[in-house]
């Protein structure tokens, strides 16, 4: 079948370059780009019954139901905000009002320092999610700060809030995605460099796999439509991903050719001979990432839900890009494509990896014992394992919404992400706010609260009767205008702290919100998520004291601590459904039911290894609290389908060369044969996810880190220890029940 496609790719070499020119070309011009359709809140991922989301939606009355807001923040350095300000924050809102896609700009409050006002923008739901709409109407509601609060230079405005964030997020998530790809590509044709000695076999290497990811972009962006959920770790993962798979499955084949040209053969037949050799493994290797990937549909988290078919579909692309566009690329150019080195007719060199594959297969129980070892020696580590929150902070640092965050918590006291706490009555508290009284001490007793600022100190230290009062001559404050109506009875300054109640309490009085800081520390912190537990239990218990009939906790670190608890519940699931997988795709391309076994096995004892190193580097050794949650996910996902990925390979070659030699020998010959490109690949798969540990942050670095090490491991102590020993120790048995264990080399029986 692959020599067909092979024969395919060399007669229509130019038409299938043009045609996957052509067909890249257009994905680019007419489907979505990836950037566009990202979406960065990991909550937005839970499902629908956790803890969290339902006390998101028990905040819904203090939010935009469709979630694209924004803060407008006016500020004044030198002194308290003028009636001249409060003009100027009108004409701010009438200009912000007209902006496309703004649906409202309401009046917010004045800071209890008058040194700041806020008004909130309403985006309409064609912004949900960021993208080149909310975008385009966050920068237009940017540019109306000149005219608006006129050239004194006193008066600064700053858009902050959820929409502006995650617009600003996307941003940089798009900076660092392009940076990730100029890197990943320049450390990949270093090292193709190195490998062939060549100029021109790692830019022929390194094309298909640059067309395939930027034709799978726009593909993964469409499935949007289908209900996959793309977040900013999916664009950084895929960068990394398809160049660093693609690179690989490059090599695969473009050292088989090079072994082909080495035994006489025209460059138009090599490359039909070397695909007809190693298609089986490249499509094999890719079925074994895909199926891994796919298997992520059955998690509970939406962000694993998106990143695996999204995924999935990137390698699909490098597989059909890397079966024919790669094979007419070198039947042009040929023995050229190595020069200025050039493979020529004779025995190949063994090298490193001949004299490395003789001593493993002459003791290979010694070889076995040395690989299970180190390998349990590094899973020790976990013992030191334990789940880290989100970031700190939200915004990024620098941008007109990280500024914006800053002066608002400064002057209005309360973070952005600070953590909700929740309270439903069944009546309205605005007749009553006696019954909130205990509160503020009945939380700060729990221990779990350093702050709390609530209805009776939130307002301004209205006084319960007060507010009654108001309610009874006002209404409820959220339709109140910024100026006291005529006929308020409240003082200019009063009349402002009862505006402000429209962030505590819901319209019809049923929903109170309090504000508090953690005793845990930040909200995005390690010891905030592992704290949820106790903060949870405290308000429930506030709750039973004030009579409410609910409560809940919204905000970073519950959001973390129900993210952290569903991925784990995912790791549990979807672990064997992965082995399972990955072991009959093994089973089938080898004709074995043995070898599949101790295969997955090495691989899963590798990626214990490569957890406990991560945790060894980041908790041990850098004194972080823990782990990111989705670390040890992803790590499994990755590193149990790339390391089946060199384990087809060489247990292809091995099979091959038993065909030929008795068994120990075959081990030896496949191991030295296939040493070079499983080390190049491997270095460059590594590199790959290296990089973002070198151009990123927070828990993308973590997952960078954690993958590249776990690539290392599979490829210098799974491949060279762990799998030609137990293959050399089972000989035969590697293939029963196939044909393998029942011929010698020459068709005689192998009974004896």
């Amino acid at each position: 079948m692959f020599e067909a496609v092979g024969r395919f790719a060399v007669r229509a070499r130019w038409a299938v370059v043009v045609g996957w020119l052509v067909l890249t070309a257009a994905a680019v011009a007419f489907l979505p780009s990836l950037g566009s359709v990202i979406r960065n809140d990991n909550v937005a991922f839970l499902p629908p019954d956790a803890p969290s989301v339902l006390a998101a939606g028990m905040a819904a009355p203090f939010a935009s139901p469709t979630g694209s807001t924004g803060i407008l923040v006016l500020s004044r350095s030198g002194g308290a905000v003028t009636a001249a300000d409060e003009a100027a924050a009108g004409r701010l809102a009438v200009a912000a009002g007209r902006v496309p896609h703004v649906s409202a700009v309401s009046a917010g409050a004045v800071s209890g320092d008058r040194r700041a006002l806020s008004l909130v923008v309403t985006f309409d739901p064609t912004t949900l999610g960021g993208g080149p709409v909310g975008r385009q109407s966050v920068d237009a509601v940017r540019a109306t700060f000149p005219s608006a609060t006129g050239a004194d230079g006193g008066l600064e405005a700053e858009l902050t809030g959820s929409l502006p964030i995650l617009v600003d997020q996307q941003g940089a998530a798009a900076h660092t995605a392009g940076t990730v790809q100029l890197v990943s590509a320049a450390l990949i044709i270093l090292l193709l460099i190195l490998a062939f000695r060549s100029f021109l076999a790692p830019l022929v290497t390194l094309a298909p796999a640059v067309v395939s990811l930027t034709l799978a972009g726009p593909l993964i962006a469409e499935s949007t439509h289908l209900g996959v959920q793309i977040s900013s770790l999916l664009q950084l993962l895929l960068t990394a991903l398809v160049l660093g798979a693609g690179t690989d499955y490059g090599l695969f084949l473009l050292y088989r050719y090079r072994e082909q040209l080495g035994l006489g053969l025209e460059p138009a037949d090599a490359v039909v001979a070397a695909l007809g050799r190693v298609g089986v493994s490249i499509a094999f290797s890719a079925a074994t990432v895909i199926a891994a990937l796919l298997s992520l549909l059955l998690a509970g988290f939406g962000l694993y839900r998106g990143v695996g078919p999204g995924l999935a579909v990137g390698v699909a692309v490098v597989l059909l890009v890397e079966l024919t566009l790669f094979p007419a690329l070198l039947a042009i150019f040929g023995r050229a494509v190595f020069w200025p080195s050039a493979p020529r007719p004779g025995r190949a060199r063994t090298g490193l990896w001949g004299a490395i594959a003789v001593r493993v297969t002459r003791r290979p129980g010694t070889a076995l014992a040395v690989g299970v070892v180190l390998l349990g020696g590094l899973s020790l580590l976990l013992v030191d394992y334990a789940p880290s929150g989100f970031n700190p902070g939200g915004a990024i640092a620098g941008s007109d919404s990280g500024a914006g965050e800053a002066v608002f918590e400064a002057h209005f006291g309360i973070p952005l992400d600070a953590t909700g706490l929740l309270f439903t009555f069944t009546g309205s508290v605005w007749t009553h706010p006696q019954v909130l009284v205990p509160a503020d001490d009945d939380l700060l007793r729990t221990g779990q609260f350093t702050s709390v600022t609530g209805v009776l100190d939130g307002g301004g230290f209205l006084s319960p009767s007060l507010i009654a009062a108001a309610y009874r001559r006002l209404g409820p404050p959220q339709d109140l205008p910024l100026v006291p109506p005529a006929h308020s009875a409240l003082t200019g300054s009063r009349y402002n702290a009862y505006r402000a109640l429209a962030g505590f309490v819901s319209a019809d009085g049923r929903t109170v919100l309090f504000q508090v800081t953690l005793t845990a520390g930040s909200p995005g912190s390690t010891a905030a998520l592992q704290g949820v537990p106790a903060v949870r239990r405290a308000v429930a218990a506030v709750a039973a004291e004030l009579g409410a009939d609910g409560a809940g906790v919204a905000g970073q670190a519950p959001g973390a601590a129900d993210v952290s608890a569903v991925s784990t519940r995912d790791v549990v699931r979807i672990v064997p459904v992965v082995l399972l997988v990955l072991a009959l795709l093994l089973a089938l391309v080898l004709r074995s039911l043995v070898a599949p076994v101790y295969l997955v096995l090495s691989v899963a004892l590798s990626y214990l290894a490569a957890l406990g190193l991560a945790v060894g580097v980041f908790v041990v050794a850098g004194h972080q609290l823990g782990v990111n949650f989705t670390l040890p996910f992803f790590l499994f996902v990755f590193v149990m389908a790339l390391g089946e990925d060199y384990n087809i390979l060489v247990m292809s070659r091995i099979r091959e060369e038993a065909d030929r030699l008795p068994p120990r020998d075959a081990v030896a010959a496949a191991l030295a044969s296939t040493g070079t490109t499983v080390t190049t690949a491997g270095l460059i798969l590594a590199g790959t996810f290296g990089v973002l540990a070198l151009t990123t942050s927070g828990q993308v670095r973590q997952i960078g880190t954690g993958l590249s090490l776990g690539i290392l491991i599979d490829t210098f102590i799974v491949r060279t220890l762990l799998v030609p020993s137990a293959a050399a120790l089972l000989g035969r048995w590697n293939w029963w029940p196939g044909s393998g264990f029942r011929l010698r080399p020459g068709g005689e029986d192998r009974t004896t």
